[in-house]
C-alpha cells in the first residue's frame, strides 16, 4: 500500500502545523507550500520541520502551484494559506482579495489541470456569515459578509462549489467558526488577551486595550478542528460543513476567564480603544455543526474554558522564559 500525500498551503499557520501534526500521526507524507520571503516564521512547525518537505509556491501565481503539483504529486490538498486578518482586511482589501479569493480559484485551477482525481479543502469562514440572518447559523444561512476578508471568503467559498459542480472534483469547504490555541498570532484578540494578561500578571504591563468586548463568537480548539478538515476529505461524496462548538461567548467572558485563571480581575486592567473597533462590525456568531456530527463523526473535545486556560498558560510560560531571556542578556 502507497503511502498517503498531502499538500498543505499555508503549513506555518496556526491550522497548518496543527494539520500537518495530524497527518503525520495517520501516516501520510506531508508536503508543506510556503512563500518565498525573508518574514517567513517556521515556529510552528520547528518540532516536525525535519519530518515534512517544504517546498516553494505562492497563491498569487498559478505557475508555480503547477509545478508544485507535477512534482509532488499529492492524494490531498488542504488551502489553509490566506490574509486571515479581518482588520488588515480593511487597510490591504486589495491584497486580500488576490490572496483569499482568486488564489483558491489558482489553486483549483492548477488541480484541475495537473490532477482531477486529487482531493480538495476550502478552509471558510463563519465570517462569512457576517451580518447574520439566523441565529446559529448552518450550511443553508445565506451569506452576509462585513468585511474585504468575509467577502474574499464568500468568494472563495462559492469557486469552489462551482469547480466542483462544473468539473466533478472532490471540493469541500469547511465553515469553520472561530478556533484558537496558543499558536493563534498576537494580532488576534484573543491571543492578545491571554499575552497580555500573563505580561500583567508578570509585572511587565499594567493594562490592556480592546476594541468591543461585547462581540460574541463560537471559540473552540484548532488542534480539534483539523481533525474535521481531514474528515471532509475522507468522504465519498464531496459536501460543505460547518464546524463549530455550537456555544457563543462574548469577548468580555473571555476576558473574566483569562484574568481570572490568574486570579485577577479583568475589570481593573481593560481599557477601550475605539482604534480596535471594525468600520462594519459583526456582534454575533454561533455556529449548528449537526452535519458534521451526523455525516463526519465529528465532535469538539476541548471546552471554551479549558481553550481559553491553556492560551494563558502557555503564554504565562513564554513571557517568563522572555524575561528570563532579558535578564539574561543585560546580566
Amino acid at each position: 500500500m502507497t503511502t498517503r500525500r498531502a499538500l498543505i498551503t499555508g503549513v506555518t499557520g496556526q491550522d497548518g502545523s496543527y494539520l500537518a501534526e495530524f497527518l503525520l500521526e495517520q501516516g501520510y507524507d506531508v508536503i508543506g507550500m510556503v512563500r518565498r520571503s525573508s518574514t517567513v516564521n517556521f515556529e510552528r512547525i520547528a518540532r516536525i520541520q525535519d519530518d515534512i518537505e517544504l517546498v516553494s509556491g505562492d497563491l498569487l501565481d498559478e505557475a508555480s502551484l503547477i509545478k508544485v503539483l507535477s512534482d509532488n504529486r499529492p492524494d490531498e490538498v488542504y488551502n489553509l494559506a490566506a490574509q486571515s486578518f479581518v482588520q488588515t482586511s480593511f487597510s490591504q482589501p486589495v491584497l486580500t482579495g488576490e490572496t483569499t479569493a482568486l488564489g483558491v480559484t489558482r489553486v483549483l485551477d492548477a488541480i484541475r489541470t495537473v490532477d482531477a482525481d486529487i482531493r480538495f479543502y476550502q478552509a471558510s469562514s463563519s465570517e462569512m456569515f457576517g451580518k447574520v440572518v439566523e441565529v446559529p447559523q448552518r450550511e443553508s444561512t445565506p451569506l452576509y459578509p462585513r468585511s474585504p476578508y468575509g467577502v474574499a471568503k464568500v468568494y472563495g467559498h462559492w469557486i469552489t462549489v462551482n469547480y466542483r459542480e462544473s468539473y466533478g472534483l472532490h471540493a469541500s469547504s469547511g465553515m469553520l467558526f472561530n478556533h484558537e490555541s496558543p499558536r493563534r498570532g498576537l494580532e488576534f484578540v484573543t491571543r492578545k488577551i491571554t499575552h497580555g494578561v500573563a505580561r500583567i500578571k508578570h509585572g511587565l504591563d499594567t493594562n490592556l486595550a480592546l476594541g468591543n468586548l461585547d462581540s460574541q463568537r463560537d471559540w473552540g480548539f484548532a488542534g480539534d478542528y483539523v481533525r474535521a478538515m481531514w474528515l471532509m476529505l475522507q468522504q465519498e461524496t464531496a459536501d460543505d460543513f460547518v464546524v463549530s462548538t455550537g456555544e457563543t461567548h462574548s469577548v468580555r467572558e473571555f476576558c473574566d476567564v483569562a484574568f481570572g485563571h490568574v486570579g485577577l480581575d479583568y475589570q481593573d486592567f481593560v481599557t477601550i480603544d475605539e482604534r480596535f473597533f471594525r468600520p462594519a462590525e459583526v456582534d454575533l456568531l454561533v455556529g449548528d455543526a449537526t452535519k458534521a456530527r451526523q455525516t463526519l463523526g465529528w465532535e469538539p473535545g476541548v471546552s471554551f474554558e479549558a481553550l481559553v486556560k491553556m492560551m494563558v498558560d502557555a503564554d504565562l510560560d513564554l513571557v517568563a522564559w522572555q524575561k528570563l531571556d532579558e535578564d539574561r542578556r543585560r546580566g
